[in-house]
């Protein structure tokens, strides 16, 4: 897969605090490939360079609804939408839920935002069903719905801009099955896709399963849990006592932050590899010092940014991309030079913003 933007990073020390992110008039074009027809994963795809609008026609409302903003990756997405938002000159309320066991919460918090003015919503969903009714409810007012990150199953959303995480997690699997070929020799690897009902974990989840088919792979956990670092450390510790010969630790990127220390701590550094399936600054300082051996990135700023033009190009009728998406690829070791933080991490030091006006 060719890669977004290349060549900002030229050592692993810059890269471990983060690359700057691109700024408001350089982000563009940018290389993303369109489904269609849309709202179909399986659909063929079309490469394009995504140009946004140079700017509103006027200051309107947006909401954006995450499922929480305890990981460096969801502060990606919001680096993302709301420099966007600045960017094009439109308003901006963000809010979280808490987590994916909080579904109705983010239920409520997109219902408040509309009885608050918001004249379009950007979701990225706890559930890919469970918002179905609220997203009828909105689009009956004549309000856009943008699905972002994770997948919504609605078919009355206005657009999509995100990835397969089908993709995503078969990327990394097959990273691990070219390592380990069939006749290789076996190596006992433990998955932890994510909180288990989220759309974006079970689509992971088939597409690491898949992968590894016919390897000599050996999968020998899978454990699903929020993605907070406590429960994933727990996971990991527990699946550490119960195979004390594991060769892999595979999963979100929190979990491959949450085990380095870990398998530092038990002496296990260089026994037990760790991979992730999406990317975050802990997985940067990972790839950077050897802890962490690959994970593909899905763009998540850029993500981000394109909901937000799809969002205003829906309210001013300009044209625009039903179903779009940054190309994938995988970073490690052999390519961490040539990649551009930029495109998938806030710069070092971002704090949440929740508002834009």
């Amino acid at each position: 897969m060719k890669k977004l933007i290349t060549g900002l990073l030229a050592t692993a020390a810059i890269f471990a605090v983060a690359a700057p992110g691109a700024s408001a008039s350089d982000w563009f074009p940018a290389p993303v490939q369109v489904w269609e027809p849309a709202f179909d994963m399986n659909s063929p795809r079309r490469d394009i360079d995504y140009t946004p609008l140079a700017k509103a026609s006027k200051p309107w409302e947006i909401c954006v609804s995450f499922p929480h903003m305890k990981d460096a990756y969801w502060l990606g997405v919001d680096y993302g939408v709301t420099e966007e938002a600045k960017r094009l000159g439109v308003k901006m309320q963000v809010v979280e839920a808490g987590g994916y066991t909080e579904l109705n919460k983010q239920i409520s918090q997109i219902e408040d935002c509309v009885a608050a003015g918001a004249q379009a919503v950007i979701i990225g969903a706890i559930s890919a069903d469970g918002l179905n009714n609220v997203i009828s409810e909105v689009r009956a007012k004549n309000i856009p719905v943008i699905d972002v990150i994770n997948g919504i199953s609605s078919p009355e959303i206005t657009a999509k801009s995100l990835v397969s995480f089908g993709e995503m997690g078969a990327k990394t699997g097959e990273y691990l099955a070219k390592l380990h070929p069939a006749g290789s020799g076996k190596v006992k690897v433990a998955w932890f896709p994510g909180p288990s009902g989220a759309g974006w974990v079970e689509a992971g989840n088939t597409g690491f399963i898949g992968a590894i088919e016919g390897s000599d792979i050996d999968l020998v956990e899978t454990k699903y849990g929020d993605t907070g670092k406590e429960v994933q450390a727990k996971l990991v510790e527990d699946t550490l006592e119960a195979h004390p010969d594991l060769a892999y630790v595979v999963g979100t990127a929190v979990t491959a932050e949450a085990a380095v220390p870990i398998l530092r701590s038990r002496g296990l550094t260089d026994k037990v590899k760790v991979a992730s399936y999406y990317f975050t600054p802990g997985v940067a300082q990972g790839l950077a010092r050897g802890q962490i051996v690959a994970a593909p990135t899905d763009s998540t700023v850029l993500q981000g940014r394109i909901a937000v033009d799809i969002a205003v190009r829906a309210l001013e009728g300009e044209p625009y991309e039903k179903h779009v998406g940054p190309a994938l690829y995988v970073v490690n070791t052999d390519n961490l030079k040539d990649f551009d933080a930029s495109s998938t991490l806030a710069p070092d030091g971002f704090k949440p913003v929740f508002r834009v006006d």
